[in-house]
């Protein structure tokens, strides 16, 4: 049960309402984490925008930003990110066999290098304490400019903070999100993650 009751709709302020509804829109329901976040609605506001600038205008694809969300929320544990992630790169056009495979991005060959190198950051920056090296960074360099790499470390970022808050909470998990988790990879898939890195 989640550690701080979400709110209802009914409870909202009609600007909330309004605001959720960009939530909706962008994901097809509104999170069980956004009702909670909405107790404090400038912090909502706020957590809003933030989104909004890293899922806008892009100058790195968005379905690997889903892809970096997703191996990051595993690293840290975020069994509701993963779900939000995984569920998210569908949504935007990233190939299903891609979106199963992503536990295994270092080893597939429908991941290129450059997003391997992607998703090892994420990897290793979403453990704790963090893993990330100045190895990673170079490997990164081989395939993205400096305001890619900004990206990839907002997104990065933002999944810390949404880790932190979901997992801390216990926040429940959403009807949506989780059949597509059900529908996309077996319990012990789900449970293990992606493989360390090497």
């Amino acid at each position: 049960m989640t550690r701080i009751r979400p709110l209802s709709l009914a409870e909202l302020p009609g600007e909330t309402q309004a605001a959720l509804k960009f939530s909706e829109n962008l994901m097809g329901y509104v999170p069980n984490s956004v009702m909670t976040m909405a107790h404090w609605p400038e912090l909502l506001a706020a957590f809003r925008g933030l989104v909004s600038v890293i899922y806008g205008e892009s100058a790195i694809d968005n379905g690997l930003k889903r892809m970096i969300g997703a191996v990051v929320s595993a690293a840290a544990g975020c069994r509701y990110c993963m779900a939000h992630t995984t569920l998210g790169a569908r949504d935007v056009g990233v190939d299903e066999e891609k979106v199963k495979a992503v536990w295994d991005y270092q080893t597939s060959d429908l991941f290129s290098a450059a997003e391997r190198a992607a998703l090892d950051l994420a990897f290793a920056a979403g453990q704790v304490p963090n893993a990330a090296t100045d190895r990673h960074f170079a490997a990164l360099d081989a395939h993205y400019d400096d305001r890619q790499k900004t990206e990839i470390m907002a997104v990065i970022s933002m999944f810390g903070f949404l880790n932190r808050w979901n997992d801390t909470l216990a926040t429940g998990l959403e009807d949506k999100p989780l059949d597509s988790a059900s529908t996309l990879f077996t319990p012990d898939q789900w449970q293990a993650g992606p493989h360390r890195p090497t």
